[in-house]
């Protein structure tokens, strides 16, 4: 088993990284040259193995040559895989980290916390055994279906060699399941419901339209059959599973504090501990309440005229943000409001002059796959990786008629006219979209494969701050005060996550944390609870992104004084691919 790495040594082995990362010298000595030339081989063919040990990975981020391999979950695949993360944590091991320039040391140290990572997951998290909803092929499917990497008759002949591979994946993964949560087998079976439909009637036309010859009609046919047959199979006994489940005995979503304390030096590969987070976010908690109040008192003679004024501030603070809420887009017009939006976004940063653009490389708004739905999450970004750097970028929204019209009602109110435009702000323009563009052309592979979700959600987080303080919306108190609410959901996203996963709080306690202080409406409240026994860890990531990516910029904008350029800071920042935020901070004042 592997132990817990203790905090303070954590912390020690960044400030020694960090310290070695300014103290580089500008000028490289011929056998540090060497070096780097060295370790760039190394990394290459330790990618290239990559690609070969998994080939889902390797095509999610663009790199196709096996797109035509399906990988079965079982024992003798997992045991494979720690002995390549062992293999390669021993050859990293034996690295001078002091011969190397700085990029390619953080390289070195994305690797390995890479690698720590996947064989901690592997030997002693293990959400292979515990997590049913780990087990779904429709993603997978659905790159090689719907991205046109090759021509038609390629793809789907790599469609129809996966799909031999269905019935022992699901098998597999029956058999792993063990001690599962109750949580992750419901969405286990809300998300295999959804793969069905990639196996269904679309792909079915496509293959009968292609000139796939008479055989090769016939394999599909029997495959896919076969395929959707193992699906089935697996919903059949996630149901038997749940009916037990719900019955007692089932795990707990809860991970405790040990495995949070690891799983978040992981994950999030921050210089705030757990604890220091906390805090923090409780802090800034306050910090927002206060400055919500304000706003709230200078718009409440606009927006609530003739009514007395609460002397509760959050009730204050509430009962503006209400009135705000009731304007918004119509429950069949969600989608298509979202995508009337982003040229817009694209038009304001450009004028400002904000961070560089591509129009390259398209981002496609669609309704979210039903394989992806049913997370808690009802917006996100789909990518694709430096390998195939111009493939659509997907913007998936989830349409609302899962809800009911009460909870439609209440979820527009959440998203209502203001808040709408930060969540594509967010997601889109200048967020995800145009952050993940930037990291596909970093001259680092290792920092746009290796990605670190703090980095990525914290960026989406701070770039809303950078539209507003551009004038975004003529600055109006409005849209600040939206903004505001928005952003205690990242605080207070911290809060709940740490809280529910190392504190036990109880469902009650969450949902009136985030409806009486953090002014959510009760289906957003809801559906974040869910989000909140589904993930462990990434909830934290918004905040503590934001946090450090804010510092930062701070600390360079009073250094440069004058010089300081808000587009060279975010052109910088973003040219470093999806590194962790301490690293980008340290590559950054050394140049």
């Amino acid at each position: 088993m592997t132990l817990p790495v203790p905090m303070p040594l954590i912390r020690a082995a960044v400030c020694c990284l960090v310290a070695a990362l300014l103290a580089a010298c500008a000028t490289q000595p011929r056998a540090a040259a060497s070096a780097d030339a060295a370790f760039q081989r190394h990394v290459d063919g330790v990618l290239e193995e990559m690609w070969q040990a998994f080939p889902e990975y390797a095509t999610r981020v663009g790199n196709y040559r096996h797109a035509d391999r399906m990988t079965v979950p079982d024992a003798a695949w997992r045991e494979r895989s720690v002995a390549f993360y062992t293999r390669h944590l021993d050859a990293l091991a034996k690295i001078d980290l002091a011969s190397l320039n700085p990029g390619h040391r953080v390289d070195l140290e994305l690797m390995r916390n890479q690698f720590e990572s996947r064989r901690w997951q592997l030997t002693t998290f293990k959400p292979w055994q515990w997590q049913p909803s780990t087990y779904n092929v429709g993603g997978d499917f659905g790159v090689l279906i719907n991205t046109e990497f090759a021509p038609l008759e390629t793809r789907l002949r790599h469609v129809i060699a996966r799909l031999a591979k269905v019935p022992a994946y699901y098998a597999a993964a029956k058999a792993a399941i063990e001690n599962p949560t109750l949580e992750h087998t419901q969405l286990a079976l809300i998300q295999n419901r959804g793969a069905l439909r990639v196996f269904g009637e679309d792909l079915e036309k496509k293959v009968a339209g292609s000139s796939l010859s008479v055989d090769e009609k016939a394999m599909f046919a029997a495959r896919n059959t076969a395929a959707k047959a193992a699906v089935n199979g697996f919903i059949e006994f996630l149901s038997a599973l749940e009916t037990k489940l719900k019955q007692g005995g089932a795990r707990t979503f809860r991970i405790g504090k040990d495995l949070y304390a690891r799983k978040f030096a992981y994950d999030i590969q921050s210089s705030f501990t757990v604890e220091q987070l906390h805090q923090r976010a409780l802090k800034e908690k306050v910090a927002l309440h206060d400055a919500m109040e304000k706003l709230a008192r200078e718009l409440w003679p606009k927006w609530m005229t003739g009514k007395p004024m609460p002397a509760d501030r959050l009730d204050l603070i509430r009962a503006v943000l209400d009135e705000l809420s009731k304007q918004h887009t119509k429950r069949e017009a969600f989608v298509e409001t979202i995508r009337a939006q982003i040229p817009a976004l694209e038009k304001f940063v450009r004028e400002k002059d904000l961070v560089d653009q591509d129009p390259s490389r398209p981002l496609v708004v669609r309704e979210t796959p039903p394989y992806m739905r049913g997370g808690g999450a009802g917006a996100s970004i789909s990518a694709p990786g430096p390998f195939d750097p111009t493939a659509n970028t997907y913007y998936n929204v989830t349409p609302l008629d899962h809800f009911t019209e009460a909870q439609a009602a209440s979820f527009l109110r959440e998203y209502n006219d203001w808040t709408l435009q930060i969540l594509n702000i967010h997601e889109a323009i200048p967020g995800h979209y145009t952050q993940l563009m930037h990291a596909n052309k970093s001259k680092s592979l290792v920092k746009s494969l290796f990605g670190n979700g703090a980095m990525i959600e914290g960026w989406a987080v701070f770039s809303e701050k950078v539209m507003l303080d551009a004038g975004y919306d003529n600055g109006s108190p409005e849209i600040w005060l939206s903004w505001m609410k928005w952003n205690l959901r990242s605080v207070m996203n911290t809060i709940l996550d740490i809280e529910i996963q190392t504190m036990n709080l109880q469902r009650e306690d969450a949902l009136r944390y985030m409806i009486r202080e953090a002014f959510q409406q009760e289906t957003e409240a809801t559906e974040k609870w869910r989000r909140a026994t589904f993930s462990q860890v990434q909830l934290t990531s918004y905040f503590a992104g934001y946090a450090e990516i804010t510092a930062l910029r701070d600390e360079l904008k009073a250094k440069q004084a004058d010089k300081f350029s808000v587009k060279g800071f975010n052109n910088q920042f973003l040219s470093h691919g999806n590194a962790p935020v301490k690293f980008i901070a340290a590559l950054m004042r050394a140049s």
